[in-house]
């Protein structure tokens, strides 16, 4: 692909001229984009499945929605002695109720119910997406990951180094006896990961500044959550956290260099080996996982502002 950029060049006594230069841009291969981390509130009835799908494009361009043909979820504990069959679940076909949207839920359509209840899962449980295109099939697999609740929210009154900043101190406590991972959500497109291995089994406290460019001002509600994780999806947004900035929202356009948990299965012939298919740089970009989330919220209020 070639791009034309015009340098307009003015000097003094001379006439204007015009040089055309000529850049060339690498062809980026299409990949299929995966939104499909499903937060999940155990006081709700059912998971709230929505897996959004569309695709990268070249320099330049949106990325747009895509068309596949299906979307399809199993879910179960793996058994013992074959831990790739899933037992004791069930299955949920996904439509794409509204065409042309890249959304895909559960098929309200079908004969029977295709929701999968909340009190349906266990912590453990495996959750395996299918996506099928025309030409491709792609399986990503994940594992149910819990959380806990956030045990304050509060706003501070300290600032870093410009002085605008605002404090919002958050608190939880660990589970003990295992090791867990943490994604939090600060809003505003503001992220971070944390793991409790300098606080396992105890009550973690920190503080995070929300710089004045977020516009925080008086009666800013700021939406906090708290979002268990497994360690592939923790170091999957730990590079997407890097890569970005930490200043956007990691699941918009994904980092072309951060491969997540969807592989492309088309033509493999053995379930151990999902390399043998002689491309193995063909793969979707995004991720898919089952997660609980804990929320709160707090209100920024004027006397506290810096």
């Amino acid at each position: 692909m070639k791009s034309y950029i015009f340098l307009i060049l003015t000097v003094i006594f001379f006439a204007s001229c015009e040089d055309v230069v000529e850049v060339e841009l690498p062809e980026n291969d299409t990949r299929l984009i995966v939104n499909g981390v499903i937060r999940v509130n155990e006081n709700e009835e059912y998971l709230p499945i929505e897996i959004v799908v569309s695709e990268s494009s070249s320099f330049f361009e949106e990325n747009t929605v895509a068309t596949i043909k299906s979307a399809i979820i199993f879910y179960g504990t793996p058994r013992e002695d074959a831990p790739e069959i899933l037992e004791g679940g069930g299955v949920s076909n996904l439509a794409e109720v509204e065409p042309g949207s890249g959304k895909w839920v559960p098929d309200p359509s079908f004969d029977s119910d295709q929701r999968i209840r909340v009190d349906n899962i266990d912590e453990g449980d495996v959750f395996q997406l299918i996506i099928t295109t025309d030409d491709e099939q792609y399986l990503a697999t994940t594992t149910y990951v819990k959380s806990v609740p956030i045990d304050s929210l509060e706003q501070g009154e300290e600032t870093l180094f410009s002085g605008d900043e605002t404090e919002v101190i958050v608190a939880f406590t660990d589970r003990a006896g295992s090791d867990d991972f943490y994604l939090l959500d600060l809003d505003f497109g503001e992220f971070l990961v944390t793991e409790d291995e300098f606080y396992q089994g105890q009550t973690f406290v920190f503080s995070y500044f929300y710089d004045n460019e977020l516009e925080l001002n008086t009666s800013s509600v700021v939406d906090v959550s708290l979002i268990g994780v497994d360690e592939s999806f923790y170091n999957y947004m730990n590079q997407i956290i890097v890569q970005s900035g930490g200043d956007q929202g990691p699941f918009q356009t994904p980092a072309a260099t951060v491969r997540g948990n969807i592989i492309n299965i088309t033509g493999i012939d053995n379930d151990e080996n999902v390399d043998n298919v002689n491309n193995t740089d063909n793969y979707a970009l995004g991720y898919f996982a089952i997660v609980e989330e804990y929320k709160d919220s707090i209100t920024i209020t004027e006397n506290e502002t810096n």
